[in-house]
């Protein structure tokens, strides 16, 4: 039950990065939401494979968990590699 609340606040918690970092296009608040995803994957493999007894629905939705966490992990990035605001480099299209 104890890994359960955990899994819960740290869903709560990512899932508010997530979204503070998309309606801002923060890419700050979009790592966090990154490096949190990582526990619950963490989580989600433990409950696939780790525990002593596990259910055939709960190993499938385990499993279905684990490629979402994958996709939002790549757009994740995508997103952060998209609005990340690289200063520009000093020259002569800056005098124009």
């Amino acid at each position: 039950v104890l890994l359960l609340l955990l899994f819960l606040a740290l869903e709560i918690l990512r899932i508010f990065y997530g979204w503070k970092g998309n309606m801002c296009e923060r890419s700050l608040s979009s790592c966090v939401c990154l490096f949190i995803l990582l526990p619950c994957a963490a989580l989600a493999v433990y409950y696939l494979l780790l525990q002593t007894f596990v259910l055939r629905l709960e190993f499938l939705l385990s499993a279905v968990l684990l490629c979402f966490y994958g996709l939002k992990f790549l757009l994740g990035l995508l997103f952060i590699s998209t609005f990340s605001r690289w200063p520009l480099p000093p020259g002569p299209l800056l005098s124009i």
